[in-house]
Order: C-alpha cells, then sequence, then structure tokens
C-alpha cells in the first residue's frame, strides 16, 4: 500500500520544557537492572538536555555493599552502554553527582545512615531538602520501605510542601483488588495522597501521549469517534521475547496481571475517554477512572466466551529454535501461568455502546508490536460499482506506540486508469522522519514530571482500584473454574492460538494484520487495490 509522507509545518504551541526546582533522588534497589537499563540513563538524557535541577543529587540504596566510587563505576558503565559518544567531562560531571549507601530494607539503622548521606549531599549541592525516592523493588517491599522512610523522617514536608517528598512506585500495584486496596491504605497512612506517585512507563511514551493531542487537538475526529461511525477497536502489545531472566516474577503475575490491569487498560482509557476540561492531572486521571468505570461487568458467559488464555510452546524465532514456557528459567514444569491473553469487552455509556473492543498480549509472539487500530464503519452505500457495502474496504487510524512510532490513516482515491479503478493509500508519519529525532525514554518524561510534581501521567488511587475490578473476576474465574477457561498452546513465532481469531471471527472481525499462511509477517485487512470497470 502507498505511503504519503507527512511534513512538520511550525505552530506556535509552546514546546519549552520546564525545569524542576533542586531536589536529591534517592533511589532504592540501586544494584538492579532497571536502575542502570532505564533509570539513571533517563536521567542522564535530562542532564544532557539541561533539564536537572541546576542542584542535585543521585544516591543508590541497596543491599548490595558498594563504595560511592564502585557505584559510579556501575553508573559509568551503563551510560557509556547507551551513549557512546557520551563526552568525558559531561559524563565526569553526571557522576560527581552520584552517591551510594546500603543496607537492609528493614533495618531502621540503615535509614539513619541514609538519612545522614542525603545531608551531606544536600550540604553539597543544594539548599534545598525536596526529596524524590523511587522504589526500583518488588511490591512485596513497598509497605516495609515506606514505613521506615516514615520512621527515620524522610519524607516530612514542610508547609505548603517546601520542602517536598515524593515516593514512585512502580507496578504492580498489588496482587489482587484486595491486596491493592491494602496496599493503598498502608501508604496513605504514613504519606499523603501529593506524595505517592504510581507510574506506568507506557503512559510516559511519546505515541501514548499523543493519543490525547491527536483526539483533542484536531476537529475532525471528534465527531466521528462514538458509536455512530467506529466499528471495532484494535489493541496489540506484542512481544517477542520469552520471559528471560524474570521467570520468578512471571509464574507469580502472568500475563493479565503483568500487561492487562495496567499498560492495556490505560491505553484503552486514553483511546475511549470524554475530553478534559483542561490537561491537568485532575481533570484527565478523572475521565480516566469514569471510563474504566464504564467497562461492562463480566458474567459467567462472557467470561467463557470473551477471553483467551495461552501459553507458549516450543518454536522458531528468527530461524532459530526457542524453548517453551516450561523449559524457561525458573518456570515450574507443570505451570498453567498464560503469556497470552485474548479479550473482547464492551463499555457501557453514550459514545460507545454496542462497539467492541479487542485487546491483545502476548510473549514469544511474531514480532514486537504495539499500537491502537481504530476501524471504521464502511460507507453505508458504496456508488463505485461494488456489490455490498462490505466488499468497500474499511478506514482504519492506526497509532503505533513502538517500535516505528507514527501515525498511519487509511483512506481510498481513485487510481490513474479506468473510471472506477480505486487504490487504498496510507497517510502515514514517524516521529523519527518527521521530527527528525527519536521520540524520548518513557521513564525520561516521568522522572521530570515526579520532579515537577506534575501528575497527569500518573495513576491515581481510583484509576488502580477501577482496573483491578475489570481485572479480578477473570482472574478468580480461572482460578475456581479451570476446565471452563483451557489454557491454549500456541507456537512461539506465531500470532497466538487458533481461539483468539475465533474470538473476533464470532463477530465477523479479524484481528489487524493477521499473519499469512506462513506466519511470517501481516498482511493488511484493507485490499491494495480494487478495479471496477
Amino acid at each position: 500500500m502507498p505511503n504519503i509522507k507527512a511534513r512538520m509545518t511550525p505552530t506556535h504551541t509552546p514546546c519549552e520544557e520546564q525545569k524542576p526546582e533542586g531536589c536529591g533522588i534517592i533511589i532504592f534497589g540501586a544494584s538492579g537492572d532497571l536502575v542502570y537499563r532505564k533509570l539513571l540513563p533517563s536521567l542522564f538524557n535530562l542532564y544532557l538536555r539541561k533539564l536537572m535541577p541546576s542542584k542535585f543529587y543521585i544516591l543508590g540504596f541497596a543491599r548490595t555493599e558498594m563504595t560511592d566510587e564502585d557505584f559510579r563505576e556501575r553508573v559509568r558503565e551503563a551510560l557509556v552502554d547507551a551513549h557512546e559518544d557520551t563526552k568525558g567531562e559531561i559524563l565526569d560531571s553526571f557522576l560527581s553527582q552520584c552517591r551510594y549507601t546500603s543496607g537492609d530494607y528493614s533495618d531502621i539503622e540503615a535509614y539513619k545512615r541514609l538519612q545522614k548521606k542525603a545531608s551531606g549531599c544536600e550540604d553539597d549541592f543544594s539548599k534545598k531538602e525536596n526529596k524524590l525516592f523511587y522504589l526500583a523493588l518488588p511490591p512485596q517491599l513497598h509497605p516495609t520501605v515506606v514505613s521506615r522512610l516514615s520512621q527515620s523522617g524522610l519524607t516530612v514536608e514542610g508547609e505548603n510542601e517546601d520542602p517536598w517528598a515524593r515516593v514512585v512506585f512502580e507496578k504492580p500495584f498489588g496482587h489482587d483488588l484486595q491486596s491493592a486496596l491494602e496496599l493503598d491504605k498502608h501508604l496513605t497512612s504514613m504519606l499523603k495522597p501529593s506524595q505517592i506517585f504510581r507510574i506506568d512507563h507506557y503512559l510516559g511514551k511519546e505515541t501514548v501521549q499523543s493519543i490525547l493531542m491527536l483526539r483533542f487537538a484536531n476537529i475532525m475526529f471528534e465527531p466521528l469517534w462514538n458509536q455512530r461511525y467506529i466499528d471495532n477497536i484494535q489493541i496489540t502489545v506484542a512481544e517477542s521475547v520469552g520471559v528471560e531472566h524474570r521467570g520468578g516474577y512471571y509464574e507469580e503475575a502472568g500475563c493479565l496481571r503483568d500487561m492487562f490491569q495496567n499498560h492495556m487498560l490505560q491505553m484503552l482509557s486514553l483511546v475511549t475517554m470524554e475530553p478534559p476540561t483542561r490537561f491537568e492531572a485532575e481533570y484527565v486521571q478523572g475521565e480516566r477512572v469514569k471510563l474504566l468505570k464504564a467497562i461492562r461487568p463480566w458474567s459467567e458467559r462472557t467470561l467463557k466466551e470473551n477471553i483467551v488464555r495461552a501459553q507458549y510452546a516450543a518454536g522458531t524465532m528468527d530461524g532459530k529454535d526457542v524453548p517453551g514456557y516450561h523449559d524457561e528459567l525458573n518456570i515450574a514444569p507443570d505451570s498453567t501461568t498464560e503469556t497470552f491473553v485474548g479479550m473482547k469487552l464492551y463499555i457501557d455509556n453514550w459514545r460507545w455502546q454496542g462497539v467492541p473492543i479487542y485487546m491483545r498480549s502476548g510473549k514469544r509472539l511474531n514480532m514486537r508490536e504495539s499500537e491502537v487500530a481504530v476501524t471504521f464503519k464502511r460507507v453505508p452505500h458504496s456508488v463505485f460499482g461494488f456489490e455490498s457495502q462490505h466488499e468497500m474496504p474499511a478506514n482504519i487510524l492506526v497509532m503505533k506506540i513502538q517500535p516505528d512510532e507514527g501515525v498511519d490513516l487509511t483512506i481510498h482515491t481513485k487510481q490513474p486508469g479506468p473510471k472506477s479503478c480505486m487504490a487504498s493509500l496510507s497517510l502515514s508519519f514517524k516521529y523519527d522522519e518527521v521530527f527528525d529525532t527519536a521520540p524520548q525514554d518513557a521513564y525520561e518524561r516521568l522522572l521530570l514530571d515526579c520532579m515537577l510534581g506534575d501528575r497527569t501521567l500518573f495513576l491515581s488511587r481510583e484509576g488502580v482500584e477501577a482496573a483491578w475490578k475489570v481485572v479480578d473476576p477473570v482472574l478468580n474465574f480461572w482460578r475456581d473454574h479451570p476446565a471452563k477457561a483451557p489454557l491454549h498452546p500456541y507456537k512461539a513465532g506465531s500470532w497466538g492460538p487458533k481461539a483468539s481469531d475465533d474470538l473476533l471471527l464470532r463477530s465477523g472481525h479479524l484481528w489487524r494484520n493477521p499473519p499469512d499462511e506462513h506466519g511470517t509477517h501481516f498482511k493488511s485487512l484493507a485490499k491494495p487495490l480494487l478495479v471496477r470497470k
């Protein structure tokens, strides 16, 4: 299908980033993979863009014993890997802001040492005592760390939050609804709601944020964004990798907890929520919550018919044999943990009544691909000689989240030749081509917002609870009625089980770009060329 490239034109929209005031960034779990793969490179990117505070320090805390110099060397290695062209003096300047202390997360004495170390950093770098605590830790440690932070006085704020103290929590937020409510009760007994930042890195992706701007900054879409003109919405988050070194975590979580309770439902809320009054946390979070609460409750029939769970078996990826889930590291040989979920749901409100929402996510799928596809209804009557309206391809708006970030809109036009020669074209743009730069990492955006105190792209307590109320009945049904929810196998390198395709076929739909008969690539639902003479 031919592509028509986009061209950027200047606007008068202010694009300058706000710079945060001085603060200390204290990272718990500072010996873990997330810190060196995501957090520190993102902080360094902010430093290169001159968006870090003029006075700041980074203080790592973990059980692993390290000196400041040991920590700096590990940071250096991580940043050199991410920035091969980094100039030495810039890197050295950033590393000079890094410190480290160790201890057990439950030991109050370790927090006293942490407080002393932080005070020393403030003497060196900042007169402010603002502190951002990032918990890059397994969720079961969150209550303990928050308790010790509170007992040691590290989270005490001044009048009018001057100085402020904020705590960032990585997902998952609880293991189910009950544990999420208990965790929230514990956190709010020791922290003010304004101090709690629940992070979902998908909301920090440029292309996820662009969903809001695409919808609410372009008048052409809003009149069509409803059940009268939209046939169905599909959300796909496909991963080509297996569980890798996360087998222990994944056995406890599974695909539904790992992807649907947070990433998938949050993307759905952005695509389908009502326009917020302003682009501010209170209004955006409120509309997301209202949308999640409008998702139709499950019945036993829909739990059986509208949800597919599956687990990958051995297969081939890029010409190489890869193991099945049971043969991965730290996986039980009889595990029933799902690695793929396909789901059909409905939103019961005036805008979306009757529009099916299809969502799928899984590991060891054919390729890494995350997108939201909005398929519009076909024209009610074709004047171009088609035997029925169903022969006429639908217009599809695709918001590509990763890896080729951008937007595609499929339209139909006349092709030179016979009078009724029609072709489908893709009006498209890619971020890296139009803006001459790759989108910034999601953590970069979210870390900056944490320091600025902007909660717009973070999850609220009500949002977490509403998401669990969608997912919890599914988990309970699988646990209590396994025979009614079979675990389908699918080959690694495929696009999931046949049952996932059947989920859509029953409603007369197909997954957008399903694999061909060889399972090697996508093929478009829209026909590239249609001719009527």
